[in-house]
């Protein structure tokens, strides 16, 4: 009888269908319904101006304001996205791979400059001024060039991408590295940690929350190096059918494209705020809720 008892009272302590069981259940639905919630307050703002944007498209071309070869119907363009899709879907996977894999790079080169350029007065000399030169360039003029030198496959695109994504990573980065508070540091010289040891711990951490925001501007600006690259020469991705429907009048796929191409920007931008959500959570902009969006 003991041991039953004893058996008893540990099982319905420790068993899921215990009193701790229905309490841990109400924590966890609260926090689900919590962040439902805060994802309701951040998009309807969004999701309202788009249908009212939405609306005044449908209205403009139902009264015909504009000729239809320059501003397709709604359903037009809903028509051309679900009847070309396979070929849409190709394309914007090549401009994806181009623009991600550009953007990792901008962000490491960028990342390796800013440490660099923090540490180094000297190299902050010589850096600093040639990584303004680079970015007041108009990179469609180093376009053709690239094509010159590394042929019409995605390399080009993705140097593109580096190249106009790059200087928001350093900016942000130097910014970053910069806002450690002097009283860290000497304390951390004080007990003894290694340069390696202070940047790893009290540096870097330090530093994402302008680090991020750099990231969020690089992401976008990545898009346009790729898209900027397949204008030049190149026979696929978004760029290559935003100029074949520009040729030849096709408004309704222009239309789609660029719509490709802007939930393409937006889904590397909310990647970005994701993980800003996960490795800063303790950042005042993350405690006032989701960042993009203000009471």
């Amino acid at each position: 009888m003991t041991d039953v008892s004893s058996r008893d009272r540990t099982t319905s302590a420790g068993s899921p269908r215990g009193p701790a069981g229905p309490r841990h259940d109400a924590t966890d639905q609260r926090s689900v319904l919590e962040h439902l919630a805060r994802f309701a307050a951040a998009v309807w703002r969004p999701a309202v101006l788009l249908a009212l944007i939405g609306v005044v498209w449908w209205a403009v071309t139902a009264a015909e304001l504009f000729p239809r070869y320059l501003v397709p119907t709604p359903g037009a363009v809903w028509a051309t996205l679900l009847e070309d899709r396979e070929m849409l879907a190709v394309h914007t996977w090549v401009t994806a791979y181009e623009t991600v894999i550009g953007f990792l790079l901008a962000t490491l080169a960028g990342l390796l400059a800013a440490v660099l350029i923090v540490y180094s007065s000297t190299l902050e000399k010589a850096l600093y001024p040639l990584i303004l030169f680079a970015q007041v360039i108009p990179k469609i003029a180093i376009a053709p060039i690239l094509v010159v030198w590394f042929g019409f496959g995605p390399e080009p695109k993705i140097i593109l991408a580096v190249l106009i994504a790059f200087f928001p990573v350093v900016i942000s980065g130097v910014a970053g590295l910069r806002s450690t508070d002097p009283e860290l540091l000497d304390l951390s010289a004080t007990m003894g940690a290694s340069r390696w040891q202070t940047f790893r711990k009290i540096r870097f951490p330090g530093s994402l929350p302008h680090l991020l925001a750099g990231l969020k501007v690089a992401a976008t600006l990545a898009v346009v190096g790729a898209v900027v690259g397949e204008f030049v020469g190149a026979d696929e991705g978004l760029g290559y059918v935003l100029l074949l429907a520009s040729g030849n009048l096709n408004s309704s796929l222009l239309f789609a494209d660029l719509i490709l191409m802007s939930v393409l920007g937006v889904a590397l931008f909310v990647l970005v705020e994701l993980a800003e959500a996960l490795l800063i959570p303790w950042h005042a902009s993350r405690r006032q809720g989701i960042a993009m969006t203000t009471s």
